[in-house]
């Protein structure tokens, strides 16, 4: 036998609304796909950042 499966709901981080924190919901935790999209934008364009200091030029040949 195969146990229920429990619907967690939590709160999407950035619209607010109810999410499934589920496998079923390929955009978890966040409730949709754009909400997911919303927050990569935010990466890219550094509105959200992990704080730290910079690690400065990258170079290439190593």
């Amino acid at each position: 036998m195969s146990e229920p499966v429990v619907s967690r709901i939590v709160r999407c981080p950035q619209c607010g609304q109810p999410a499934k924190a589920t496998k079923d919901n390929p955009a978890r935790p966040f409730c949709s796909r754009r909400c997911k999209l919303i927050d990569l934008g935010k990466w890219f364009e550094e509105d959200n950042r992990i704080p730290g200091e910079s690690e400065g030029h990258i170079d290439e040949d190593h």
